[in-house]
């Protein structure tokens, strides 16, 4: 592991684009405060995040956890040099909570203020445990609401994108797949546990857009709607026969074949592009399947990769502040005072 630079500004990293209200707090790449509220408790009885129940509970936790955070590194708020905040993509409603409290801060500090790309973020993130990014690099992003492949030469403004998910992201049929089999939301760490007690080849369950023809248009793009459409349909029809759905072979099944297209097609991008360097981030990036999955296909081809640790894969405000921090060491100008919430906003817009 490298060692982190204990140099560098000082940036408070604000992120509201789901359901986690994060206040990070980093000098350089060292990290020095991540302070999170979840309201996911509050969205499980749904099955989903709600877009009103999060805001509101951003709006609740923003200043108790900026608190928080402030008190953790030890720093007062106008010590801080720059003020980073995610200005997209995610929930609309979100995003404005987290971006009026960012230009509220920076306003009233006097301070730069920086609206940065969720997705970006997460590639940022890891040089807060393993230095600077080697450049360029491969990046596989995970989540609940994206699936994305991305060359990243400079990640504070040159990061292309090879491939997305095309209809439910791996986050997504994780949560979906989970309902199907009675465990509660999020259903990635729940999946992830069950699959350790299960067979992974039980049910050889579909790998989408990996057939040949589907290669030729979608070479680097994921599809899991047709996988969750499988394990559904298997399950159903197990009920109907009278049969016991084995809980942990289904999860186990199907967690290998989401690992497996993720596994397979970052690997190919990377060989693709020439690139010794692949980096794993997103909530999904927590599961201990994909780590190990990846770790082997990724020797096997003479390719390094890299994982922040779980608590740094899932939305946090260190990420954001980390991508800030880059922003200002790289001298990057920071973004006006009427920076709008976008909830689309592309990955190639790592700063709005």
């Amino acid at each position: 592991m490298s060692t982190p630079r204990s140099d560098g500004p000082l940036v408070l990293g604000i992120e509201t684009s789901c359901d986690e209200t994060g206040v990070g707090v980093v000098r350089g790449n060292t990290l020095l405060a991540d302070a999170v509220a979840s309201s996911v408790e509050e969205h499980a009885r749904f099955g989903g995040v709600v877009p009103e129940v999060a805001s509101r509970a951003h709006l609740e936790a923003m200043v108790p956890t900026i608190e928080r955070a402030c008190e953790t590194a030890d720093v007062q708020l106008h010590d801080v040099d720059a003020i980073a905040v995610t200005s997209g993509p995610g929930l609309a409603g979100a995003l404005l909570v987290g971006v009026a409290a960012a230009k509220a801060l920076a306003l009233g500090l006097g301070k730069p203020l920086y609206g940065v790309n969720h997705l970006a973020s997460h590639v940022a993130v890891d040089q807060l445990e393993h230095g600077p990014l080697p450049e360029p690099c491969l990046a596989l992003l995970v989540s609940g609401g994206h699936s994305s492949l991305l060359r990243v030469e400079d990640v504070t403004g040159d990061v292309d994108p090879l491939g997305a998910t095309i209809d439910d992201a791996a986050g997504e049929a994780f949560d979906k797949v989970a309902r199907l089999l009675g465990l509660p939301f999020p259903g990635g760490p729940h999946i992830d546990r069950a699959a350790r007690d299960g067979d992974s080849v039980y049910v050889d369950f579909p790998r989408g857009l990996t057939s040949r023809r589907d290669l030729e248009r979608h070479r680097f793009d994921f599809s899991f709607s047709g996988l969750k459409t499988a394990v559904a349909r298997w399950v159903e029809a197990r009920e109907r026969s009278g049969e016991p759905v084995p809980l942990h072979d289904v999860a186990a099944s199907f967690q290998e074949a989401v690992c497996d297209v993720l596994t397979r097609k970052a690997i190919d991008a990377a060989a693709s592009q020439g690139i010794d360097d692949l980096l794993i981030g997103g909530g999904v990036a927590a599961n201990s399947r994909l780590r190990s999955m990846a770790e082997e296909r990724a020797t096997a081809r003479g390719i390094r990769v890299r994982v922040p640790r779980p608590g740094l894969c899932t939305d946090n405000g260190a990420m954001v502040a980390a991508l800030g921090a880059e922003m200002v060491t790289r001298g990057r100008a920071p973004s006006a005072l009427d920076l709008p919430a976008d909830s689309s906003q592309p990955v190639t817009s790592v700063l709005a």
